[in-house]
């Protein structure tokens, strides 16, 4: 699992960073989350294939988190896309798009599929037999959702000296591997916990961005292992976090913590502080294992 940081601040593009924009890779499927002004430059920057974009998911319809939207469309065309594409964002952003394009009379000549969201609860809009994603419904000043990306159970990992001595056949490891018993060649039935052992564990990652403190969200992302959390401002600018429904460094570590997640990410930085070091200071004082998101960087999982 890997996530490219494009754009992690909050409100107006600067020289030397930007809006919000990421894209994460699970399971060999590049996910585009949100698409501030300036994606593609930094798609360019951070040698990203756009053709490799199927799906995007646009939180919600603030400019910081979706203006760059309608460019990147634009370029699929020039880049002569031939397969299709799905947005995932609120109702509304069909109407927004197609009303760019339609003035500019530039109709996509590639499949252009959304699918609109207005449902206030959770729900899964998006699986095959790999990995699912369920929204995660936030409290901000429209309507907004994070997203959770959960890979599903993989293969067991087969232990090829142990299935040779059992004597089994080659053709039945693909059986093993699904974690299915089989009969060797000697007709003996070869329990499967015998010759294989659990494949590696499935990986989760929450994008939660735009978002008042909610403790709402914990149980939807109990035991994940990176929440991805806004944190526009610190503890001390509190008094402008709750009219603006965004959190603070702290309040983003509180929900890591008692939702139990491996690892935290911070990012949506407001543009009025020039150190975000003070972030990861204020958020490990509550939980431990946090990151910072930057213009540009990489997390491996």
């Amino acid at each position: 699992m890997k996530i490219d940081i494009l754009g992690c601040y909050a409100a107006t593009p600067r020289s030397l960073t930007n809006p919000t924009s990421q894209v994460l890779t699970m399971q060999n499927q590049l996910f585009l989350i949100d698409c501030g002004e300036g994606t593609q430059v930094q798609l360019r920057k951070n040698k990203i294939k756009f053709g490799k974009i199927e799906h995007i998911f646009i939180s919600h319809l603030h400019g910081d988190h979706f203006y760059g939207l309608i460019g990147l469309i634009s370029t699929f065309m020039l880049l002569n896309r031939e397969k299709e594409l799905h947005i995932y964002g609120p109702k509304g952003i069909k109407e927004v798009i197609l009303l760019q394009l339609k003035l500019s009379k530039a109709w996509t000549p590639y499949p252009l599929y959304f699918h609109e969201l207005s449902s206030t609860k959770s729900e899964k809009i998006y699986e095959n037999e790999k990995l699912s994603v369920e929204t995660i419904p936030l409290v901000h000043r429209v309507y907004t959702n994070g997203f959770l990306f959960k890979e599903k159970e993989g293969d067991r990992k087969l232990l090829i000296d142990e299935a040779r001595k059992y004597k089994i056949d080659v053709t039945l490891f693909k059986s093993l591997k699904k974690g299915k018993d089989v009969i060797s060649e000697d007709g003996t039935l070869i329990k499967n916990e015998l010759v294989t052992e659990a494949g590696d564990a499935p990986k989760s990652y929450a994008f939660c961005s735009d978002t008042a403190f909610s403790e709402e969200i914990i149980p939807q992302i109990s035991n994940i292992d990176v929440l991805y959390h806004e944190s526009t401002f610190l503890q001390e600018q509190l008094k402008y976090a709750d009219p603006t429904k965004h959190s603070t460094a702290m309040q983003a570590a509180t929900i890591a913590k008692r939702a139990n997640v491996k690892k935290l990410i911070l990012g949506h930085y407001s543009t009025r502080y020039s150190n975000i070091e003070l972030f990861k200071s204020e958020a490990e004082q509550v939980f431990s294992d946090v990151l910072l998101a930057e213009d540009g960087k990489s997390f491996e999982f």
